[in-house]
């Protein structure tokens, strides 16, 4: 009955706003984005996989005020064979009551993304999980499985990934380097010359890593990444899964060490593998960061910031922060940038900004529209 009640005041906190309709056939970024119900959709931080001719968005279901920045309801899902018009499909994965389970109500689920597994047949959800009580402190990754894409979903476990493990491209001269963060001011030269060095990698190497901002990549030969914030969010980690996509195979490697990126968002364009990101600045909107490899596991090369506009666009991202790049299915190089426009003194709020990617000179580039549609990308 709890989470009942938490669903009807979630729509009752954003009836009214639901009257202002999107255009038919477009997209407005940032504006209210109602759903079959009237209902500005309720899928923050999200994500997308498109299975059998259909769209599926899962996101973080926020509840009204500052209390929606935790998990009081769970993973939202909604289905569209257009990408203009969402149905509803309900709570995919359910927060628990329970005490005794890490997804308690009251803890921390974002960046929600679902990959299928071809081999399995099952739909994969990971998530960025943090425990309640505990802040950010936890860093942990968790997983749940479905056999059906809207769920429901079984929540299996949170782990830090790859304990034990040393990155793949960590020189063996700096695995044995005593450096601790007792010894260091943070945020002076010394300390980002450690961090740079592996100073969280070798810290954290028994317990596991941390894993905050997250996304899932699945590639052409079916082989699924897990790429996540970590070191204190100061180094994106690219993580290979197993072939069931329920567990990391140790295989992992880090990515623009000491760079504070988060809100990671990787897609591939011919051999080419895209990383959007943005800087680490809490709710708050920056300048994002592009970069490109050849593998996901890469050398990732930077390709600066992907955003033209005014000055206040670009260094804000539109005041967005990214989450998502979509493959639009039937169009040859069509891309969506999908982030969100936080507003966490009343989280049900949180507007989505959608932009075509397009390219210049092989980067990928932004740039804001009032309104547009999937036509664009028949003009390329």
């Amino acid at each position: 009955m709890k989470m009942k009640g938490l669903l009807i005041v979630s729509l009752l906190a954003v009836g009214i706003l639901g009257c202002q309709q999107t255009p038919e056939g477009s997209f407005e970024p940032g504006a209210i984005w109602p759903d079959n119900n009237g209902v500005h959709i309720n899928a923050h931080g999200g994500g997308m996989l498109y299975k059998d001719g259909v769209y599926y968005w899962f996101g973080e279901h926020k509840i009204e005020g500052k209390a929606g920045n935790k998990a009081h309801v769970g993973v939202h899902c909604y289905s569209s064979e257009d990408l203009y018009h969402w149905q509803d499909e309900g709570i995919a994965l359910e927060v628990h009551e329970d005490t005794s389970s890490l997804l308690v109500e009251g803890c921390i689920i974002e960046r929600p993304k679902v990959i299928y597994n071809e081999k399995t047949g099952k739909y994969v959800m990971w998530f960025h999980h943090e425990l309640k009580g505990m802040g950010y402190d936890a860093a942990m990754t968790g997983v749940a499985v479905a056999d059906d894409v809207t769920g429901p979903y079984t929540y299996l476990r949170s782990v830090n990934p790859n304990a034990g493990q040393w990155p793949m491209n960590y020189p063996d001269s700096l695995r044995k380097d005593t450096t601790t963060m007792a010894s260091l001011e943070r945020w002076s030269d010394e300390w980002r010359k450690a961090v740079k060095e592996g100073l969280f990698v070798r810290r954290d190497f028994e317990k596991g890593q941390m894993a905050r901002d997250m996304t899932l990549f699945v590639d052409t030969d079916g082989t699924a990444y897990h790429i996540h914030s970590s070191e204190e969010n100061q180094t994106l980690h690219v993580s290979e899964l197993t072939d069931d996509y329920l567990d990391f195979t140790g295989r992992y490697t880090r990515v623009l060490p000491g760079d504070s990126n988060e809100a990671p968002a990787i897609f591939r364009r011919g051999d080419k593998y895209y990383l959007i990101a943005s800087g680490c600045t809490g709710w708050a909107p920056n300048p994002a960061r592009s970069a490109v490899a050849d593998h996901p596991f890469g050398p990732w090369k930077p390709l600066g910031n992907p955003c033209r506009g005014t000055e206040e666009q670009v260094n804000t991202t539109f005041d967005s922060q990214s989450t998502f790049v979509l493959p639009v299915q039937g169009k040859e190089d069509a891309f969506i940038f999908m982030a969100d426009r936080w507003r966490p003194k009343n989280a049900i709020d949180g507007r989505y900004v959608w932009l075509p990617v397009e390219f210049e000179e092989g980067k990928p580039v932004l740039k804001w529209r009032d309104k547009w549609n999937l036509n664009v990308f028949d003009k390329q």
